[in-house]
């Protein structure tokens, strides 16, 4: 094992999404993470947020289960649960009697909407946490209905990744006080806080609650994605001025409509300029001219091809474990490398005590 996190226990309660994510970050830190799963669930090397730890079955709803988890939970730093508000109460598991028992726990809560607020018990997904954010409304094209961001800010983002440094920070503190404590971490909060950027430029009054008209959204002919020759797409980023003389210069463009680069009435005719000119050579032969350049642009990869490119082989962003490809631990740390990733495995109740005994 390795990691910066060695020598830190989690006790994970399974769940869906942005609870299994989180413990995926801290097992991939170098966290021994235990996850406590239903009788009957077998094993999924392919659930690449299950990776790289031990999964023991456990009926929750027993009492001899219950005794079972709180052992457990008695030798953990951290414990994440997802489950909706008075669940793991009814269990018995809630942080009242887990904290009383060991008051140095980090007792980690991700949900939707939180503990409390008048939707707290209602079902939903990342689509409806990210919807009253504010995050949903902004993704999209102009005058067509938002696009669902697949599950990135409210699941991982917002969600999971939110958690994570939520137990971080608690856990730093309990070197100070001695004293653990409950983190709630909302996927509506979480996708408000990265909205935060976007926030503050609409209080500048530099970001319109019209998709699709804003520099970042798609609006600007500088900053959006474009088809190619052999309908594969490159995305361009040149925002600042120095990048897009570049990429004027790169792709031979010397129309003058194109030296108002901030004149946001200009826009919607220069995006249709633009297009025509990227439809006039492949992505490959784009990739050629402009990759590597200051001109801000990349090519817009599928998920075979992504794990495949020469930045990403060169930097091992993506490793094969199992015969699954799947994202490579990150950050990057100069002396606690993070673990490899592994498959997960099954264990024994009766081996899981023995093992965490402290």
């Amino acid at each position: 094992m390795a990691g910066p996190m060695q020598g830190i226990r989690v006790v994970e309660f399974a769940g869906l999404g942005p609870g299994p994510f989180c413990a995926m970050l801290l097992a991939d830190l170098g966290a021994q993470v235990l996850r406590i799963v239903r009788p009957g669930t077998p094993v999924d090397p392919q659930d690449i947020t299950t990776r790289s730890r031990a999964q023991v079955e456990i009926d929750l709803r027993s009492p001899d289960g219950q005794a079972a988890a709180l052992t457990l939970i008695d030798g953990a730093d951290l414990l994440v649960e997802g489950f909706r508000p008075g669940v793991m109460e009814r269990l018995g598991l809630g942080p009242e009697p887990c904290l009383a028992r060991n008051p140095r726990l980090v007792y980690g809560r991700m949900t939707g909407w939180g503990q409390h607020g008048p939707l707290a018990h209602a079902a939903g997904h990342d689509i409806n946490y990210i919807a009253i954010s504010g995050a949903l409304h902004a993704i999209g094209r102009a005058d067509e209905a938002p696009v669902p961001p697949l599950n990135y800010i409210g699941d991982f983002g917002g969600g999971g990744m939110l958690l994570t440094v939520g137990l971080l920070a608690a856990l730093q503190e309990v070197h100070r006080s001695g004293q653990g404590q409950v983190i709630d971490a909302a996927m509506t909060d979480g996708s408000a806080l990265l909205s935060a950027f976007m926030y503050g430029f609409k209080a500048k009054g530099q970001w319109s609650n019209q998709r699709g008209d804003n520099m970042l959204d798609g609006g600007a002919h500088f900053y959006d994605t474009y088809a190619c020759a052999d309908g594969k797409y490159v995305a361009i980023g040149a925002i600042e001025p120095q990048f897009y003389a570049l990429l004027r210069e790169r792709c031979g463009i010397q129309d003058p409509l194109f030296d108002g680069q901030m004149d946001a009435a200009r826009w919607p005719l220069l995006k249709l300029r633009l297009a025509d000119v990227f439809r006039t050579r492949t992505r490959d032969e784009w990739c050629a001219l402009l990759e590597g350049s200051d001109a801000c642009f990349a090519p817009v990869l599928d998920w075979d091809e992504a794990p495949q490119h020469a930045h990403n082989r060169a930097r091992g962003t993506f490793v094969e474990q199992g015969g699954v490809m799947q994202p490579a631990p990150a950050p990057r740390f100069s002396r606690s490398q993070t673990r490899a990733p592994e498959s997960p495995r099954a264990l024994s109740l009766a081996d899981a005590l023995a093992a965490w005994r402290r």
